[in-house]
C-alpha cells in the first residue's frame, strides 16, 4: 500500500488530526502539510503528516461533564486500537467476513478501499495468480484488438459521412429562394462535374478542349450558363454552343441523380455506423470486466522480510471504511445543542471507522481448482475519524488516484479531448433527423462508447461536484461543534466495535 490512508486523513484536515509540533523556524506541522496539499497535492502531504496521539478517554462521561461546546473532540480527535492474532487453526477469511457483516450492522455502510496482495515468487500461490492474471491480459489484448478495428471504421465513416453532408448541403443551397446562394452551389456543382464527371471524357472533356484545342471560352460559358436557351444568348461560335447544349442537360441530369444516390449512401453509410458503434458499446462491455480482473490480479503490495523468496507465504492487505451517521437533531432532542442548530446550513459530518487488516499467510491448496484456504497472522487496526462530506470526497479521489493512476495513464493516455470530439460528430451524424443538434444522451439512451471502455476504472457522480481543487473550506464556528460531536460518536462506535471483536473470542475488554 503506498499511501497510509490515517496519514491521508491528516493531509486532508491537518488542523484537526495533525500533530501541534513546529519546525525549526517555529512553523506548525499541520500548516507545512497544508502548504504541501496545496502546491503538491495531498498524496505529497500524507508523507509529512505526523499524527495526534489517540488518548484513551471515557467518551460518554467526559461528554457529559464537559457538555458539546467544550469541542472535546477536537481535543481528542482519533481513537485507535490495535491486535494481533494468530489465526492457525482457523481460516482468515472468517475474521475478514466477522469485522465486514459487524462494520455494516453498526455503521450501515462499508467501503472496501484497499485490496492489495503480493506472494513469494517460488510458491504456488504465485503461479496460480500469475497464470490466471495472464489468461485475462491475453483476452483483454484480443478484444482491445478488435475495438481498435472497429474504431477504425468509425472514424472512416465518419469522414466519409461529414463529406457527404457537405456536397448534400450544396444540393439543399440549389434550391434557395436566395439567389447568391443558389448560383454559389451552382457554380461548386458544376466543378465537381468537371473534375469527377466530365473529366473521365480526357481530351473530348470541357477541360479537355480548352488545353488541346485551344477553346479558351468553354469553360467559362459552361460556368456561366444555367440552360441551352442561356448558351444561345451567349457569344460563342457554333461549334462551342453545340458542345454546351450537349454538355449542360447532361450535368442538370446529374445534378438529380447524384443527390438522389448521395442521399442513399449517406442513409446506407449512417445506418451501418449505428452498427459500428453498438459493436463497440458490446466489447466495450466485454472489455471492462477483464480489465478490472486482470487489474485485481496484479501482485501490487510492497513486500518485507515476511516474505522470502522460495517460502509458500503470501502477505494481504485490506482497508474497510465504515460510514456512521451523525444527525444533530438527536443532541438537540436530549438538550446537548441548542435549537439553532436545527435551522442551519452546514455540511453534514460523518463519523468512520478505519479497520486495516495485514495478513500474513500460507496459502494451502485445497482442491484441484485452484482454490485456496489462508491461515496465519493477522494484524488489526481499529481508528475512528470525523469527516464531513466535501473530506469524504476528496479521500476517495485521493485513494483511486494512487490504486489506479499509473493504470489509467497507460490506458487513457492524453485522448480524452479526441474521444469526446469523436463522440460528438457520431452524435452530431446519428442523432436524428436535425444534423445539427444533439439528442438528450438521457432521453436517446446513447452512452459514449469510447469513454465507456475506461469507465470501469472509475464510477460516474452525477452530482454537481464541488471545485475543491484549492483546499477544502474551513469548518465554521458551528460545524467545529459538529464535528466535535461527530467525533465523539465515532470513538464511541469504535472502541465498542473493538470490544465486540474481543468478545467474540473470548478475550477480556475494558
Amino acid at each position: 500500500m503506498a499511501v497510509d490512508v490515517k496519514k491521508l486523513i491528516g493531509a486532508i484536515n491537518p488542523s484537526v488530526y495533525c500533530d501541534e509540533e513546529r519546525d525549526k523556524a517555529g512553523k506548525k506541522l499541520s500548516s507545512i502539510v497544508s502548504d504541501i496539499a496545496k502546491k503538491e497535492g495531498y498524496l505529497k502531504a500524507a508523507a509529512k503528516v505526523k499524527l495526534k496521539e489517540s488518548d484513551m478517554i471515557d467518551v460518554k462521561d467526559e461528554q457529559f461533564k464537559k457538555g458539546a461546546f467544550s469541542l472535546l473532540g477536537l481535543k481528542y480527535p482519533m481513537e485507535k486500537h490495535e491486535i494481533s492474532y494468530d489465526a492457525t487453526s482457523q481460516s482468515l477469511e472468517q475474521i475478514y467476513f466477522w469485522i465486514l457483516d459487524s462494520v455494516n450492522k453498526d455503521y450501515g455502510e462499508s467501503e472496501k478501499l484497499i485490496d492489495n496482495f503480493v506472494s513469494s515468487p517460488g510458491s504456488g500461490h504465485f503461479a496460480e495468480m500469475s497464470r490466471r492474471s495472464t489468461i485475462l491480459q491475453d483476452e483483454a489484448m484480443k478484444i482491445f484488438g478488435t475495438i481498435n478495428t472497429v474504431i477504425r471504421s468509425v472514424l472512416n465513416l465518419i469522414y466519409d459521412l461529414k463529406e457527404f453532408k457537405l456536397r448534400l448541403s450544396e444540393y439543399e443551397n440549389l434550391k434557395s429562394k436566395d439567389k447568391r446562394v443558389k448560383n454559389s452551389a451552382l457554380l461548386s456543382l458544376k466543378q465537381i462535374w468537371l473534375d469527377s464527371v466530365d473529366i473521365k471524357r480526357q481530351t473530348s472533356s470541357i477541360k479537355g478542349f480548352a488545353q488541346n484545342f485551344d477553346y479558351v471560352t468553354i469553360i467559362d460559358a459552361f460556368m456561366t450558363a444555367g440552360s441551352s436557351e442561356d448558351v444561345e444568348k451567349l457569344d460563342l461560335n457554333d461549334r462551342v454552343k453545340k458542345i454546351l447544349q450537349q454538355r449542360l442537360p447532361e450535368f442538370l441530369k446529374w445534378t438529380e441523380e447524384s443527390e438522389k444516390e448521395l442521399n442513399k449512401r449517406f442513409e446506407i453509410e449512417k445506418i451501418y455506423l449505428k452498427s459500428q458503434v453498438n459493436s463497440l458499446r458490446l466489447y466495450s462491455r466485454w472489455l471492462k470486466p477483464l480489465l478490472r480482473s486482470a487489474r485485481s490480479l496484479e501482485q501490487n503490495m510492497n513486500s518485507n522480510s515476511s516474505l522470502v523468496n522460495f517460502f509458500n507465504t503470501s502477505l494481504f492487505e485490506l482497508v474497510l471504511l465504515g460510514k456512521g451517521r451523525y444527525d444533530p437533531k438527536d443532541d438537540v432532542s436530549r438538550d446537548e445543542l441548542p435549537k439553532v442548530f436545527l435551522n442551519l446550513k452546514t455540511r453534514k459530518y460523518t463519523p468512520i471507522v478505519l479497520v486495516e487488516l495485514s495478513f500474513r499467510s500460507i496459502p494451502d491448496k485445497v482442491d484441484q481448482r485452484g482454490g485456496y484456504m489462508f491461515r496465519g497472522r493477522a494484524d488489526i487496526s481499529f481508528s475512528s475519524f470525523a469527516l464531513n462530506e466535501d473530506e469524504l470526497s476528496v479521500l476517495k479521489q485521493e485513494i483511486e488516484k494512487d490504486d489506479m493512476g499509473d493504470v489509467l495513464k497507460l490506458i487513457m493516455g492524453s485522448t480524452s479531448d479526441s474521444l469526446d470530439q469523436i463522440n460528438s460528430d457520431i452524435e452530431n451524424l446519428i442523432g436524428g433527423k436535425d444534423q445539427g443538434k444533439k439528442e438528450n444522451k438521457e432521453e436517446s439512451g446513447d452512452v459514449n462508447p469510447f469513454s465507456a471502455l475506461f469507465s470501469g476504472f472509475k464510477k460516474e457522480d452525477k452530482a454537481e461536484k464541488k471545485d475543491l481543487s484549492k483546499g477544502i473550506p474551513g469548518d465554521s464556528e458551528y460545524e467545529k461543534v459538529l464535528r466535535s460531536q461527530a467525533i465523539l460518536g465515532a470513538r464511541f462506535s469504535c472502541e465498542k466495535l473493538y470490544s465486540a471483536f474481543k468478545k467474540s473470542y473470548g478475550w477480556p475488554t475494558i
